[in-house]
């Protein structure tokens, strides 16, 4: 029994030390793709397509108009531009949205509020329902918490002067990134996808994704593509990987920013992270060997691999934190095993990958105050991150192991400032769930942990110990205070 809890928790730290060189390498061709920069913004003729903005909408009562208002005062011709609000609402929304469109089209906008008889597919097929009726030959989508800038058409229709390209992707902004500790920890970590890993994976030639809101996408690249498909939680990532395999180019503009918000409470996090890592891994278990049949390089199939299952790594995580409890007692009986737990070190390359890799992200987000930035948030971030891995794993595992759940919209509450307060919105009902009771019981056993070390006088793993306390009671903590302020 013993040779085999080594067996894995060595294998799940090997399979830590290859995600973080993954992360390493993309680092690398981030700063080299930074060099190579001038007179690369090729511009299409002054006459613009003719743009279809998407807009999704399911029971957004709190920021919907905000949106509808940003999409309104787009710098671009009106008479090249049509606005589709996709609602699939059951609420008040549905009444806001058509007082709005009613008034916006007095305005002399070609808007439109398409109702379906019934939310199958959810996002996907409402976006693929409104495609079948669009006018555009350039499709927009915008998720209803963002706020796009009134240049973001020009910018975008700019960069497809290839025929070949078939989507751009623009960067998310954070309109509430200071509101507390926890939208300050998801904009450190979304940052770090949207420069490094974005950029990264683009500069290198291999596949990136359509974040799901914020971009632009050519019509005959979706059709050409097989549509958007509803049979998993992250119809973005899928249909990206789907088109470019057919040969369409993706673009990622790093310098065009699109604000949108961050959620504040601990709940909504959930949501928004179980829908992105369940919906990677059943993208990973759906076109897995598709990518591997296909004819793009060896180079961009291991890229491929790592972006797929970017999110087990949560799973190795989470396997390597419970088994390190049971290694200290291992080690402290098998004294002649000393040699394998000082290979272990090692694995600081990848601690240090993992580093570098955010604080290059951090470089760009705070130039001038990059040390002072980054150690005030990176170890936060990595703590909580830990915190949230059992969370995060078994949505991983129920991706891969084909268990379906419905689409589950993350609430939007029209929060900005920090007086801003999302209490009283009618969309949050919080309860305790086992994974959340789970929580809290690894938090006790991570204690046990500290408690190990300091009774067997090893100190190897107490940090890590400490960390993982801490991001389990934080996380644990941050839930139940949502279900008592609610």
């Amino acid at each position: 029994m013993e040779y085999i809890i080594v067996v894995l928790y060595c294998s799940t730290l090997l399979m830590i030390f290859f995600f973080s060189l993954g992360q390493l390498h993309l680092t690398v061709h981030y700063l080299k793709s930074k060099k190579n920069t001038a007179g690369k913004n090729a511009t299409l003729s002054q006459l613009r397509p003719f743009v279809t903005v998407q807009l999704p909408v399911y029971n957004e009562r709190y920021v919907i108009q905000r949106l509808m208002d940003a999409v309104a005062a787009f710098d671009y011709p009106k008479d090249r531009l049509e606005v589709q609000v996709l609602d699939d609402s059951t609420d008040d929304t549905v009444a806001i949205i058509q007082s709005k469109v009613e008034e916006l089209r007095t305005e002399g906008l070609d808007i439109v509020h398409v109702r379906r008889s019934d939310r199958s597919g959810f996002k996907a097929g409402a976006l693929q329902y409104g495609l079948d009726h669009a006018k555009g030959d350039f499709i927009a989508i915008f998720d209803a918490d963002f706020i796009p800038k009134k240049d973001f058409l020009k910018k975008t229709t700019e960069q497809f002067i290839d025929d070949n390209i078939g989507m751009v992707q623009t960067r998310w902004g954070h309109l509430n990134r200071d509101y507390s500790l926890l939208t300050k920890l998801q904009a450190f970590g979304l940052d770090a996808h949207f420069s490094i890993e974005q950029r990264g994976r683009n500069h290198a030639g291999s596949f990136i994704n359509f974040n799901g809101t914020a971009g632009l996408w050519r019509k005959t690249c979706i059709q050409d593509a097989g549509g958007w498909s509803a049979d998993t939680l992250t119809e973005d990532l899928d249909l990206s990987y789907r088109a470019q395999m057919k040969g369409w180019d993706f673009k990622y503009l790093e310098d065009v920013v699109s604000p949108a918000e961050l959620p504040v409470i601990m709940p909504a996090i959930k949501s928004q992270q179980y829908r992105w890592n369940k919906g990677a891994a059943e993208t990973a278990k759906k076109n897995l060997f598709k990518v591997l049949r296909s004819k793009i390089t060896n180079a961009s199939k291991i890229h491929a691999i790592f972006h797929l299952f970017n999110s087990s790594v949560f799973v190795f995580l989470l396997m390597a934190s419970i088994l390190s409890i049971p290694m200290l007692y291992i080690k402290d009986a098998n004294p002649s095993l000393n040699f394998l737990f000082d290979l272990g070190s090692i694995f600081l390359i990848g601690f240090f990958s993992i580093a570098f890799f955010y604080w290059v992200s951090a470089k760009q987000i705070a130039p001038l105050k990059t040390g002072k930035y980054y150690f005030s948030v990176f170890p936060a971030f990595l703590t909580i991150s830990m915190g949230l891995s059992l969370h995060n794993a078994i949505a991983v595992l129920e991706g891969l192991l084909g268990f379906k759940t419905p689409f589950i919209r993350t609430p939007k509450f029209n929060i900005q400032k920090k007086t801003d307060t999302w209490k009283g919105n009618v969309y949050i009902k919080p309860k305790i769930s086992l994974v959340t009771i789970m929580e809290g019981v690894l938090a006790l056993y991570f204690i046990f942990g500290i408690w190990s070390g300091i009774y067997l006088h090893d100190w190897g793993l107490m940090l890590f110990h400490i960390m993982l306390t801490i991001g389990f009671m934080s996380v644990f903590y941050h839930s139940v205070k949502t279900i008592k302020n609610a």
